[in-house]
C-alpha cells in the first residue's frame, strides 16, 4: 500500500485558445512605467482577494481575455496574437513587444488566470469552476464540486478535453489505483468532467438508492397482498 506512484510521463502542454483569460503583470525599477499596462486597481484586487485555491474567478475582472480571433489587447502594445502559444510562448512574445516599445528594462509575467473546468452529471455541486493553481489533481476538481452522488458510476468518470486541433474524450475509473501514474490524474484548463448516474436513476423519482429501494419493496408489497386477497376470495 505504501508503493511509490510516480506521476505519468506526459508530453502534453496545454496552448492558449480563445477565450482564455490570461494574467500579464508588469515589473520595472521604475513603477511609473508599468502604470499605463495596469487595469484600474487590478493589482490591489488581487492582492485584496487572495489567490486560494478556493477563491472566485479573481482574473474575470483583472486577466486579460483573449478574443475569437486569438488576440489580446494591451495598452500602448495593442493586440498581440497568443492563442496557440504555450504560456512561456506567450510571454516571450509579449516581451518581445515590450521590448520594442521602451527602452527602459521591462520584466513580463504572464500566466493562466487559474485552472477552469466543468462539472455534469452526479456530482455534489455542477457547474463551472476554477482552481487557483498552477496544477491541480483529478482530486482536487473533484473536492471542490463536492463528495459524488451515491447513484455515480465511480468506474465511468469521462473527461471531454480540448487538444491543438480539436477534442478527445477520455474514460477513467476512480476505483483504480493505476489513475494515480496516468496522463489523466493532472486536470487541463477548459477541461469537462461528466460522471455517469447508475441505472438506478431511471426508476421513479427517488433522489437516492435508498428511497428507490422502498419505493419497489412498496409496490412488492402492494402486489402481494393484492394477490393474497384475490386467492383468499376464490
Amino acid at each position: 500500500m505504501d508503493e511509490l506512484i510516480p506521476f505519468a510521463e506526459v508530453e502534453y502542454r496545454y496552448v492558449l485558445q480563445p477565450f482564455d483569460i490570461v494574467d500579464i503583470d508588469f515589473a520595472a525599477s521604475d513603477e511609473e512605467l508599468t502604470k499605463a499596462f495596469e487595469f484600474q486597481g487590478s493589482r490591489g484586487m488581487r492582492g485584496g482577494m487572495g489567490m486560494g485555491g478556493g477563491g472566485g474567478d479573481i482574473f474575470y475582472f483583472t486577466g486579460y481575455s483573449i478574443d475569437q480571433q486569438g488576440f489580446v489587447e494591451i495598452p500602448k502594445l495593442g493586440k498581440i496574437e497568443i492563442a496557440g502559444l504555450t504560456e512561456e510562448e506567450a510571454k516571450e512574445k509579449v516581451q518581445e513587444a515590450m521590448d520594442a516599445f521602451f527602452k527602459e528594462s521591462i520584466f513580463v509575467k504572464l500566466r493562466l488566470g487559474g485552472i477552469r473546468f466543468t462539472t455534469l452529471g452526479e456530482f455534489g455541486s455542477s457547474g463551472t469552476k476554477v482552481i487557483m493553481k498552477n496544477r491541480a489533481t483529478i482530486f482536487d476538481a473533484l473536492a471542490m464540486s463536492g463528495e459524488s452522488n451515491i447513484l455515480a458510476k465511480k468506474n465511468k468518470l469521462f473527461i471531454i478535453r480540448h487538444y491543438d486541433g480539436g477534442t478527445k474524450i477520455h474514460q477513467i475509473n476512480l476505483n483504480d489505483r493505476k489513475l494515480l501514474a496516468s496522463p489523466y490524474f493532472f486536470i487541463q484548463p477548459n477541461d469537462i468532467l461528466y460522471l455517469e448516474p447508475m441505472r438506478i436513476r431511471q426508476i421513479g423519482s427517488a433522489d437516492n438508492l435508498s428511497s428507490s429501494l422502498g419505493l419497489i419493496l412498496s409496490i412488492s408489497s402492494s402486489v402481494l397482498v393484492l394477490f393474497a386477497l384475490l386467492s383468499g376470495g376464490l
